[in-house]
């Protein structure tokens, strides 16, 4: 684990290292919570994750920089991923997966197109003791104990790279559509195209981050914006590999569907978000898709 500890905190320095004349100064915080727990209520697959942002630059106009490195988002993930029955897991049912991540990522904007590059390095298996931690919640809750002590993938550092394209048109009063493409190389290494929606103010003048898991953008900085906003979303995948499926037995489905909502109410002393995602099936044996939730909270005291 320290060595875990040791490449992370390499990331963050580099990360923060100023690219061009100045230093970066903290514009602002993010994160989001999704569990399947404020989704269909089942505690299996992609069960839950925790996406935590730093974002670094020079002071924030409302729009990205031109170059890349400008700005900096220091991200910190964790993600459970379980079989559908953490206590006597079926033979033909995935492997469960504790991944933490640690990665820095570039946000910029050339001729109205957006982009965001990043590296994260995303450890897993039971050097993360994210099954002890989930069997702790368990007990606090009265769930059914974890037991997938030789039922999990096995400890492993995967570098994965994303990228992300995307371009923001605006319509109506307050509506703007942005279509994505996005290429990820490393733990799992996919394609995908997809689009978002937004109605109303969320998100305007701050920047939004896309959660791994779900889709899901969460504002990584505050804004003066307030109201009522509706966000929709949709995104395919074709999948390549995935080494959180790689095991005898399991067939992994080649492509991947998303569909989001969210609703975003925001005031002048905070904001609340909540999203709903259906995730679609990702190995033959998963007998239907799920439904998970993401929530965020802000308040300014």
């Amino acid at each position: 684990m320290k060595t875990v500890l040791s490449i992370a905190t390499a990331i963050a320095i580099s990360a923060v290292t100023p690219s061009f004349a100045g230093d970066r100064e903290v514009l602002g915080w993010g994160y989001l919570l999704s569990n399947d727990a404020i989704g269909d209520r089942r505690d299996r697959w992609r069960s839950a994750s925790t996406a935590l942002s730093q974002v670094r630059g020079q002071p924030w106009t409302g729009e990205r920089p031109t170059g890349f490195g400008e700005l900096i988002e220091l991200r910190l993930r964790s993600e459970v991923i379980s079989p559908a029955n953490v206590t006597t897991p079926a033979a033909n049912d995935r492997r469960y997966v504790g991944a933490l991540s640690f990665g820095a990522h570039t946000h910029f904007a050339r001729r109205g197109v957006e982009y965001a590059v990043g590296l994260d390095l995303i450890v897993v298996g039971p050097q993360t003791r994210l099954d002890r931690l989930q069997d702790s919640v368990h007990d606090l809750i009265g769930d059914p104990d974890v037991n997938v002590a030789n039922f999990q993938v096995a400890n492993a550092i995967y570098p994965t790279l994303t990228a992300e394209v995307a371009r923001t048109f605006s319509f109506g009063a307050s509506g703007r559509a942005r279509p994505f493409a996005e290429l990820q190389v490393g733990a799992e290494t996919l394609v995908r195209i997809g689009g978002d929606v937004t109605i109303g103010s969320f998100g305007l003048g701050s920047l939004l981050a896309r959660d791994v898991s779900t889709g899901q953008r969460y504002a990584v900085m505050d804004d003066d914006n307030t109201g009522f906003s509706v966000v929709l979303g949709a995104d395919a995948a074709y999948v390549a590999d995935s080494r959180y499926l790689a095991t005898p037995g399991i067939v992994t489905e080649d492509a991947r569907y998303r569909l989001r909502a969210g609703l975003n109410q925001a005031w002048r002393s905070g904001s609340v978000f909540y999203g709903a995602t259906y995730l679609s099936e990702e190995f033959s044996a998963q007998a239907e898709g799920q439904v998970v939730g993401s929530l965020n909270a802000r308040f300014d005291f």
